[in-house]
């Protein structure tokens, strides 16, 4: 009885048909675009983007997207998966210009669109400030899907993910101690700023690491990979939840768990059967949340209010490409200098062009009060940049790695892996075969007839692959990186298991990792 009271309310009744019609349209599209051979080269959420603005301009509304929505329902997952997959040893590596672009990055695009706007645009100072706290973050899910797809350099992908899930940090932070300022009811002080913003990052960072670390040593306890999967998700909303309601930035609190458990608690806490199921599980969260996403966003347009700004929607865009421009390469220049980072040329002038603005852009902006009379303008603003950096910029990135020389090997290596799968199940069988060979518990020559086929498709598969090693030298070292990485997870997985029996208190460093180069380069 309760539930059919339930359903016949007529708002949660329209309310599941919106949800219901708004999963039919995104998945549909993602699927397409796996399905069909013209749409491949567009990266999903660009053409669920696409789709969006095309609803848009037949003014079907599925949803109305509102800043709660993106902050405490699309959000965290997406962080949290970003930060789960994001390798510590690689963000260690890059940890400076990292920081640099996430934080000081932020400040010159603010800087720059506060004096570019108000300047040329004559803007008001609430418009500048807000717009600039608002396009600060960088959103570059459609670039890095690309990017893994492409086979593009991982250092590049950990540079463009690491300062995206920092940036967003900063920026939300930043939004909030500007807000004020807008208004009209807080006065700026540096001083003041400076300790505001530790505060919110300081509070976020501890939630952050407390919650990590506490679900990494509970679930050393336990070997159950449902309620282990469902503690990273409760994680990510409560990680959240629990910074905001305490002062923090949930966003940066977030970042800080996802780090934690995907480098450390999954180590130590869970096996590997368990690390694999979550992952999986959390690959799944952000296609289906990022389907949904792009698509609002895209439906959420209002042509009437991008033509009534486009001019100061064309200033806005300069003026973040020229500080991107400063930001990327001078920080760079300056790690390179500092220490030693090595960012080459290429690499910078992709994550130019690859900062695109998504998201956490559009929240932020519909996050401005209603009672601010310049509300619709600081949206309209944000939209037509955040448009530009996605369909502009984002469609354009393949273009730009081809003439880089940037693009990947990806479909060599998965030839190479593909083959070696299949040498890997030949020899299984040919395993079975020789056990039950031995055990006389079949006809000798009926064995005998079927080891001779399992063992030509052996030879066959072992000519291709020393074949395809010949030509193309580079799968040699891809080949020699997955023995090392294979080598270090069994080293890793062996002291989890003397850490979850509680033999051993703390998690040894891997051995193998300062000999494995070594050893393994003088064998190749």
């Amino acid at each position: 009885m309760v539930v059919e009271s339930a359903l016949e309310d007529p708002a949660i009744e329209a309310n599941l048909r919106q949800f219901c019609l708004v999963l039919l349209v995104s998945l549909g599209v993602a699927t397409l675009s796996r399905v069909l051979t013209l749409l491949r080269n567009i990266p999903y959420t660009l053409l669920l983007l696409l789709v969006g603005l095309g609803l848009a301009i037949l003014d079907v509304r599925l949803v109305n997207l509102s800043p709660e929505l993106i902050l405490f329902i699309f959000l965290p997952p997406l962080l949290f998966e970003a930060a789960w997959n994001l390798n510590w040893q690689s963000l260690r590596r890059d940890f400076i210009p990292i920081l640099l672009y996430a934080v000081v990055g932020v400040l010159i695009s603010i800087g720059g669109l506060v004096l570019g706007l108000g300047t040329l645009a004559g803007a008001s100072l609430a418009t500048v400030l807000l717009v600039g706290a608002s396009l600060s973050a960088t959103d570059p899910v459609s670039v890095v899907a690309l990017f893994r797809e492409l086979g593009v350099d991982k250092r590049l992908t950990t540079l463009m993910e690491g300062e995206s899930l920092f940036n967003d940090g900063v920026a939300v932070v930043a939004f909030n101690l500007l807000v004020g300022l807008a208004l009209g009811v807080e006065q700026f002080d540096v001083s003041v700023t400076v300790a505001r913003f530790l505060v919110f990052v300081g509070i976020g960072t501890g939630i952050g690491a407390l919650i990590g670390f506490g679900i990494s040593f509970l679930t050393q306890r336990f070997d159950l990979p449902l309620v282990e999967q469902s503690l990273t998700l409760v994680s990510a909303y409560g990680t959240y939840l629990v910074a905001e309601e305490l002062g923090g930035s949930g966003v940066i609190a977030v970042v800080t768990t996802g780090l934690i458990l995907g480098n450390f608690g999954s180590r130590i806490g869970m096996n590997p059967r368990t690390r694999l199921a979550v992952s999986e599980f959390w690959e799944f969260v952000a296609f289906f949340v990022n389907s949904i996403v792009f698509l609002l966003i895209g439906d959420q347009v209002k042509f009437e209010g991008l033509a009534n700004n486009l001019n100061v929607i064309g200033i806005a865009i300069a003026i973040i490409l020229i500080t991107r421009l400063v930001s990327i390469f001078g920080l760079g220049a300056l790690s390179n200098w500092l220490v030693q980072a090595n960012i080459p040329r290429q690499g910078q002038t992709v994550l130019w062009w690859g900062g695109l603005r998504g998201s956490v852009s559009v929240a932020l902006a519909l996050s401005v009060p209603v009672s601010l009379s310049q509300r619709e303008e600081i949206i309209a603003i944000v939209f037509g940049v955040m448009l530009f950096t996605l369909l502009v910029q984002g469609l354009t990135t393949q273009p730009l790695l081809e003439k880089l020389g940037l693009l990947g090997d990806e479909p060599l290596r998965q030839e190479y892996k593909q083959m070696v799968a299949h040498r890997v199940a030949m020899n299984r069988v040919m395993q079975r075969l020789r056990d039950l060979k031995q055990r006389q518990e079949m006809d000798p020559e009926l064995l005998g007839y079927q080891m001779a086929l399992v063992e030509g498709q052996l030879n066959e598969v072992n000519e291709k692959l020393t074949k395809l090693v010949r030509q193309n030298p580079e799968i040699q070292a891809f080949a020699t990186q997955q023995l090392r990485d294979e080598l270090l997870a069994i080293e890793s997985d062996t002291y989890a298991e003397f850490i979850r029996a509680g033999q051993i208190k703390d998690e040894l460093k891997p051995l193998l990792q300062e000999v494995l180069p070594d050893r393994l380069g003088e064998e190749h």
